[in-house]
Order: structure tokens, then C-alpha cells, then sequence
């Protein structure tokens, strides 16, 4: 737990988490599989990211590796198996794009942690995170494409795309301001946030369901056209 961060951004970043996995969720109601999943990766990462293993920086390769990877094998395992592939394949793609919605409070919950001092500016959007604006634009996108329907497949996979590259963009930034011994940006104020709970669960939930949310999105525009 971060003593300089103040009782409330906690409160609302758990609950920003929360939200992603609520949204996600709503892809596919009664997948008690997905919830029990959840709960034991957030409750796993909670208890050793509270116990202080994740500010231990200077090893090589960093212990940070263990909150992204595991969640990025069990998403790449989906993909390539096939029951993973028809799981994928049955959930509602308007519910999935819905969860990038979460980019607006992850975003000013970055804005305070980092006025708390504990992320460089560079990783808000009054830096170079512009993340926010696919949260902000996911529910034009939504209303566009699955209401009005004055959007075409191909604009959807352009957004989803470009929607990638902003989340690439801040997560590059956030590891090489990451106090590693690859540090390349920051040294004045390093990336040491997402060290502690519960803003562990940054990467390790909200930031992986994103990403996988779109790579299920950019999988199911792409079969409409075979």
C-alpha cells in the first residue's frame, strides 16, 4: 500500500478495476469462469504486490515481468486453441468495445497519482498519454457502427488499430521510466506506482483485458469479411 496516496484515489482506482472486469463481464453474462478467474489472479497480485515483492527493481529481468506475462500467455493460449478461439468468437462485440470505456478513469486516476508523485507527468495526459482519447471516443465508435450503422468494418478495425498504437505508446513509456537497469526517461520523477497495491493491478488486469479486448475485436471485424 502507498502511504502518500490518499484514501480516495485508492478507492476509486479498486473500483475503476472493478469496472473493467464488469465490462468485460457484460460480453458474455454467466461465464462464472471469467469471475473466478478474475477474483484469484486480482487476489494473487494483491497479497504479493501488498507484501513489497514488485519494488524490488534492480534484478534482471525485472519482477515486475511476473504481473504482464502471465495474463499475456493465457490470452496468447486463447487465440491459438481451438475451444479458446470459440470462446472468443462468442462474445458480443458491442460489450466488448464498451470496455475501453475504462480509459477515461484509469486516466485521471494517472493524473493524481502522479501529482501524489509517484509516475513522471510524461505518463498523463498532460504528457504524452493521449490513451484517454480512445475511451472517450469508444462510445461515438459504439453508436456509429452497432446504432446508426454510418460507419463501415473497416473504420472499426482503423479505430481498434489506432486505439492499440495509444496503448503501446503510454505502456512503452511507462516501462522505460520504470526505475529498471533499462531506465531511459524519467530519472527525475521514475515510474514507481504501479510497484504497490493496489495500482498493481494496472498492469496486470486493466491494461491486459484492454489489449485483449481489442485483439477480440480486430479478430471478429476481420472473420466478417471471409
Amino acid at each position: 500500500m502507498i502511504a502518500d496516496a490518499p484514501l480516495w484515489l485508492l478507492v476509486l482506482f479498486a473500483a475503476t478495476t472493478l469496472l473493467t472486469g464488469v465490462l468485460f463481464y457484460r460480453s458474455r453474462p454467466k461465464h462464472g469462469i471469467f469471475i473466478l478467474i478474475s477474483i484469484a489472479w486480482l487476489a494473487l497480485q494483491g497479497i504479493v504486490s501488498y507484501s513489497g515483492f514488485y519494488t524490488v527493481t534492480d534484478r534482471f529481468p525485472p519482477r515486475f515481468f511476473l504481473l504482464v506475462f502471465p495474463p499475456l500467455l493465457f490470452f496468447v493460449a486463447l487465440f491459438i486453441l481451438p475451444k479458446g478461439r470459440a470462446y472468443i468468437d462468442s462474445l458480443d462485440l458491442k460489450a466488448i468495445h464498451w470496455v475501453h470505456t475504462v480509459r477515461i478513469p484509469v486516466e485521471i486516476c494517472l493524473l493524481y497519482i502522479y501529482y501524489a508523485g509517484l509516475i513522471p507527468e510524461l505518463m498523463t495526459f498532460e504528457g504524452r498519454n493521449f490513451d484517454i482519447l480512445a475511451g472517450i471516443t469508444a462510445p461515438l465508435m459504439i453508436y456509429l457502427y452497432f446504432h446508426r450503422k454510418s460507419v463501415g468494418r473497416k473504420v472499426m478495425i482503423a479505430w481498434n488499430i489506432i486505439s492499440i498504437l495509444l496503448l503501446v505508446n503510454i505502456v512503452v513509456h511507462a516501462i522505460l521510466s520504470a526505475p529498471f537497469p533499462f531506465q531511459k526517461l524519467a530519472f527525475d520523477q521514475p515510474n514507481i506506482g504501479v510497484f504497490y497495491f493496489p495500482f498493481t493491478w494496472l498492469p496486470a488486469y486493466v491494461v491486459s483485458l484492454v489489449f485483449f479486448s481489442h485483439f477480440i475485436s480486430l479478430r471478429q471485424l476481420l472473420k466478417k469479411n471471409q
